[in-house]
């Protein structure tokens, strides 16, 4: 089997998610992904901590990525402990028991030029 790869602690710290959208739903809907390899053989449970400018930060959201999967999650989705607001700066710190890569990516289709941007988080230590 593969050696897992990544960290356990990761960081986005530029998030945001547009309040309009331009196009056809859901696939052109404005929104913000974390997306999370697990390589291991152990399923990952991964929580999520968002931070704000003005306000006390918010989680923690739970999910799982199986062992040796993708999990691409919407931040659009996450309602619980509450929804991630539209049109508000957040930044978020992932967290899982076991390593994974985190990257970070966001559609804008406020206007019919969609913007669609993606980096790697940054690896805590």
């Amino acid at each position: 089997m593969t050696t897992p790869i990544g960290q356990t602690r990761w960081a986005i710290a530029e998030g945001y998610i547009p309040e309009g959208s331009n196009g056809p739903e859901p696939a052109m809907t404005s929104h913000e992904t974390v997306c999370i390899l697990n390589t291991g053989e152990a399923d990952a449970h991964v929580t999520l901590t968002l931070f704000f400018a003005d306000r006390a930060p918010v989680g923690p959201y739970r999910l799982t990525v199986p062992a040796q999967r993708t999990r691409h999650q919407r931040f659009n989705d996450l309602d619980d402990p509450e929804p991630v607001p539209r049109g508000t700066d957040y930044a978020c710190l992932i967290e899982a028991d076991q390593p994974v890569v985190v990257q970070h990516t966001r559609l804008d289709s406020r206007r019919a030029e969609n913007a669609l941007l993606t980096t790697v988080a940054y690896p805590g230590p």
